[in-house]
């Protein structure tokens, strides 16, 4: 989910090469973007991470930022489902200039890094993934902020690497019920017919319900740009296809149920007025009406993971840091120091 980018031009990795340009997705925008992004400017410089996995060569965009004044300490921020890392960029100002390194990656089928077409997503695998990430950068401890998937990603991290997690916080983070033991299964087949069907009217139309309870401001529309971008590229199916593989790994692994076991400090931050939750759009009417129910989840995960700390953010939906900046890096800053 992204916030307000102030992009500049700058040099973007892309297959080796270094390019720099300017590309508009937004509705009424004619400008295709290619599922990697070749020539769209991230606000900082996009490095790429090589690695091998399940039998192939696959590229990982990331940004690593530390400021003059680093004082050893590095937060990891983990982007949400339609989203890239770029939409942390307020983020990783306000953590710069508070002495932080930040290490902000795209996931695997996300952003600028590989769009595989045969890939089994898992949140393990895209932890471990990250955690080789770290490791190149020589990176043995980090604070882990995940925001909507991400916070899924992020809480499955901490479970399994504790000892390289300082901390814990998820921002309005998806998953925080069993989406599966909700509703009926959807196929893979289904969710990429109905990702190849998506257009830039209806990924804006989307978030203006979804996310800003039925209003709409300018700035929100380069937080739709590469979304809508894809949409308009020839090899759009590349993208839709691991949107659909991603959907089915949120569905089917589910993370609250190991909630409980996290050891690591633990802040949460929700929106209150949120209402996401996968598999609503076809669940049965009634059971649809109680999902996505955040003030109640966010109480009974603060409950459930030990130690945690919960900061309500009322009048405000499923991107905290794009609607209420100020009292979301408030609450985020005070818990990091």
């Amino acid at each position: 989910m992204r916030p307000i980018l102030l992009v500049a031009a700058l040099l973007l990795v892309t297959s080796g090469c270094a390019t720099t340009s300017s590309a508009s997705g937004t509705p009424g925008s004619t400008v295709g973007l290619d599922p990697e992004l070749h020539g769209y400017p991230y606000p900082f410089t996009a490095h790429e991470f090589t690695f091998e996995s399940q039998r192939q060569q696959l590229r990982m965009a990331y940004m690593d930022e530390r400021p003059a004044d680093w004082k050893g300490r590095t937060v990891l921020l983990l982007h949400g489902k339609n989203f890239s890392g770029a939409y942390w960029e307020p983020t990783m100002r306000a953590l710069l200039a508070r002495g932080y390194r930040v290490v902000v990656p795209d996931q695997i089928g996300f952003g600028k890094s590989t769009k595989p077409a045969a890939y089994q997503f898992s949140f393990a695998q895209l932890a471990t993934n990250t955690r080789a990430l770290l490791g190149s950068l020589g990176i043995e401890r980090v604070t882990v902020v995940g925001h909507s998937m991400g916070g899924m990603l992020a809480a499955r991290f901490a479970l399994l690497y504790p000892e390289q997690t300082e901390k814990l916080a998820l921002v309005n983070p998806i998953g925080l019920e069993d989406y599966g033991a909700l509703v009926a299964y959807r196929s893979i087949d289904e969710s990429y017919r109905q990702e190849l069907a998506a257009t830039p009217e209806s990924l804006r139309e989307y978030q203006r319900q979804s996310y800003y309870g039925g209003e709409w401001k300018p700035e929100y529309d380069r937080l739709l740009e590469i979304q809508a971008g894809w949409t308009r590229h020839p090899d759009y199916s590349r993208v839709a296809w691991c949107s659909a593989l991603t959907s089915d790994m949120v569905f089917t692994q589910p993370v609250v149920h190991d909630l409980p076991r996290l050891r690591v400090p633990t802040l949460l931050i929700i929106g209150q007025r949120d209402r996401t939750a996968l598999g609503k759009a076809w669940a049965k009417p009634e059971v649809a009406a109680t999902m996505g129910d955040y003030p109640k989840l966010g109480r009974q995960t603060a409950d459930a993971i030990p130690g945690a700390r919960l900061v309500e953010i009322p009048g405000v939906g499923h991107l905290p840091q794009v609607e209420d900046f100020d009292r979301y890096i408030e609450a985020l800053g005070g818990f990091l120091e």
